[in-house]
């Protein structure tokens, strides 16, 4: 069981006035919601009836001694013991204990214990305050854990801070909340550069050799203990692809059994190591978070930019520790990267999208589309959203590993090393990503499916989208026209929209303004003609194949064939009087310019 202590004592440094509406979802939804996902996910490997926390030492001074549990100070204990931003109540530590300055004459000080916390396996301090650490870069929260176990080495206690001024309790932005607080639990739990040199096999024996006072041995550049090459191995790319040439590149991959079997699994790949750590990013970043350009969306990235899941590879890792059992039930499918094979899980993306395109096939989810006029949007990859490839120009040239191509369409040559994605940790690898409406600077909506308020305004919904908790986004085959007997509008974006479907009877149904279409087979063209808001809007939608999006409703998709000749689709028709009436075709040019939507989270440890 994780309990978890949201701080209300005032530490000794200024503190900010909290912001109720902050405040309120943290207690009541968000820590809820986070702890109940890893106490359902997690079954601890437990040692300890009664968790109390040692006392922090004067100066940091500390003593271990072989076949000691705990550790005793230098002369004297601190009078305040804080786990990260929070102050411990007494009545959650052990006594004082404390040796001479020569390391002899161990004793407690005092026999006083406090009660403790019983019956947890875990007990997790949160914070919510503006610190130093929260001004660095993009800082949205940070965590670590405070104490381990003795027979194990499992952390029992941990602390998070969020920072309060890049957290938003908007509706659509709760489950984003909710998975940054999932997100630092886990930190806490072991996903940790400070916890990873004391993983250890099923059988609990260490996977790191340990010296004589029976810690890892502790790595002075990282200010962390290191770790064996049986939890993580340095692996060498020696023919990395770049723009101009090859160059070498060097992976940190976890390689524990069974994140090992997972990734060989999810990216139907049988070569591959283990699974690739950050490399880039603020203090924190780099070896604390899956690479961004393998796992886009998975939760334990660097940094959440869309949809966060929590997959089965971070569950097998947890498992790895030696201190958990996970239950698999919970874990989130991931669809990037899946079944795409070994050039994309260890080679550049530049490499992946040469090779696809050579075959003939789409690059997705990469993609080579500067935004230009018209403006064409697409699906991300688990259609949760209407997305762009947020191919940008960078205002310096690219270093030059992370040069991801050598030639972009309507891009000039001498230019093209301006060009990448805009997300840094993802090695600049352009994706389909999903960004929210913005006129004037001011957000009007978003591009995420299922949020109601995404929804565009009646008289500029174009394509007739619909924005529910029953919608999935689908491509567009052309460009959308709304008709009147007098007037042609054309709209300058089109590419995928948000709709309704049904899974029902082995058959994906689209619903277009409470018309429902049947889809027979993938790449089926629907073509749209209905009249509403004294419009004909016409247009065509792509069919996915059904299994793409019904496997979740665990419908047994019927094989696809061409749709029966009783198929009925509804199609309105414009009926005009008279026969020479002048057309006036007017093209309408939005006021509304879209950017990418980029909530970059860098979480930093305390070692």
């Amino acid at each position: 069981m994780i309990k978890s202590h949201l701080s209300s004592n005032v530490p000794p440094r200024p503190r900010p006035r909290p912001d109720p509406l902050w405040h309120l979802p943290l207690q009541e939804t968000v820590m809820p919601s986070a702890v109940s996902y890893w106490q359902q996910a997690l079954m601890v490997r437990r040692t300890e009836s009664v968790i109390r926390l040692n006392r922090r030492c004067e100066k940091n001074q500390v003593f271990l001694i072989k076949g000691e549990p705990h550790p005793f100070c230098k002369n004297k204990c601190e009078q305040v013991t804080m786990c990260g931003e929070v102050q411990v109540p007494e009545e959650h530590l052990h006594a004082c204990r404390v040796c001479n300055t020569f390391g002899q004459n161990c004793h407690e000080v005092t026999k006083e214990v406090g009660e403790g916390i019983p019956g947890a396996d875990f007990v997790f301090y949160i914070s919510a305050l503006d610190t130093e650490r929260c001004k660095r870069g993009y800082t949205v929260a940070y965590a670590a854990h405070c104490q381990q176990e003795a027979a194990l080495d499992r952390p029992i206690a941990g602390h998070a801070n969020l920072c309060p001024g890049s957290i938003s309790t908007k509706v659509q932005e709760l489950e984003t909340l909710i998975s940054t607080v999932k997100h630092e639990i886990l930190h806490a739990l072991g996903f940790s550069i400070s916890l990873y040199a004391f993983y250890r096999d099923d059988d609990g024996n260490p996977l790191t050799n340990r010296t004589e006072n029976g810690k890892p041995m502790l790595n002075e550049v990282l200010q962390a203990r290191q770790w064996s090459d049986r939890v993580i191995k340095r692996i060498q790319r020696p023919k990395w692809q770049v723009r101009g040439g090859v160059t070498l590149k060097e992976v940190n991959m976890v390689v524990t059994p069974r994140v090992r079997e997972e990734v060989r699994n999810h990216f139907n790949c049988p070569d591959l190591e283990g699974a690739e750590l950050e490399d880039q990013g603020h203090e924190g970043t780099a070896l604390t978070h899956w690479e961004k350009r393998v796992f886009e969306n998975e939760a334990m990235t660097g940094t959440h930019t869309q949809n966060p899941v929590y997959s089965r590879i971070t569950l097998a890792l947890m498992e790895d520790t030696g201190w958990y059992r996970a239950n698999y039930h919970l874990a989130q499918p991931l669809k990037w990267g899946r079944h795409l094979g070994c050039t994309f899980a260890m080679s550049s993306c530049k490499e992946y999208m040469e090779e696809q395109t050579k075959k003939g096939k789409s690059i997705h989810p990469f993609c080579n589309k500067v935004k230009r006029d018209p403006l064409e949007t697409d699906c991300t990859e688990d259609r949760s959203s209407v997305a762009l490839c947020n191919l940008i120009e960078h205002k310096n040239q690219l270093p030059p590993h992370y040069q991801n191509f050598g030639a972009i369409p309507h891009v000039s040559l001498h230019k093209v090393g301006h060009f990448g994605g805009s997300v840094a940790l993802a090695d600049y690898c352009p994706y389909i990503q999903e960004f929210t409406w913005k006129s004037k600077d001011v957000i009007i909506r978003g591009s995420h499916c299922q949020f109601g308020e995404n929804s565009p305004d009646p008289e500029r919904n174009f394509a007739l989208e619909s924005y529910t908790r029953d919608s999935k986004c689908f491509n567009q085959q052309k460009e959308w026209t709304e008709r009147k007997c007098y007037s042609i509008r054309q709209w300058q974006h089109w590419g995928s929209g948000c709709y309704q479907y049904m899974c029902v009877d082995g058959r994906l149904h689209i619903i277009v303004a409470n018309h429902t279409y049947t889809c027979y087979h993938a790449n089926q063209v629907i073509t749209i003609s209905i009249f509403q808001n004294d419009w004909l809007h016409e247009g065509a939608i792509i069919c996915p194949p059904c299994e793409e999006i019904c496997e979740e409703e665990d419908m047994v998709c019927k094989r696809g064939t061409e749709p029966p000749p009783s198929a009925d689709y509804y199609r309105d028709q414009l009926l005009c009087k008279g026969t020479n009436l002048q057309v006036l075709q007017s093209l309408i040019v939005l006021p509304i310019l879209c950017q990418m939507f980029q909530m970059y989270i860098y979480y930093s440890l305390r070692f």
